[in-house]
């Protein structure tokens, strides 16, 4: 079950984590709306703060309950890693 972005109430979508990274899930969760508030102040923030010329959106990580930023270097960074509700990977419980 997918939740929802704290900041802008949309429904955050499945993201599948590259392989050659250290996330313990293979599925992210990502606010993806361009519409977002935390999005939307990310680049002003960031370049204020670390002079760059990056956004980030936000991110779940269903596994641990932990969220956060994750960093994006454009719109349309990271959506080609956006996965179909068919395609998100089923986790079996545990007990």
């Amino acid at each position: 079950m997918l939740s929802t972005c704290p900041h802008c109430n949309v429904e955050l979508l499945a993201w599948q984590t590259p392989a050659e990274t250290s996330w313990d899930s293979p599925v992210l969760q990502i606010c993806f709306n361009d519409d977002c508030p935390y999005f939307q102040r990310s680049g002003e923030w960031m370049k204020s703060h670390y002079n760059v010329a990056a956004m980030y959106r936000f991110r779940l990580d269903p596994s641990s309950g932990q969220s956060g930023p994750i960093p994006v270097w454009s719109r349309e960074a990271l959506r080609d890693g956006i996965l179909s509700p068919e395609s998100i990977p089923q986790t079996e419980p545990t007990a």
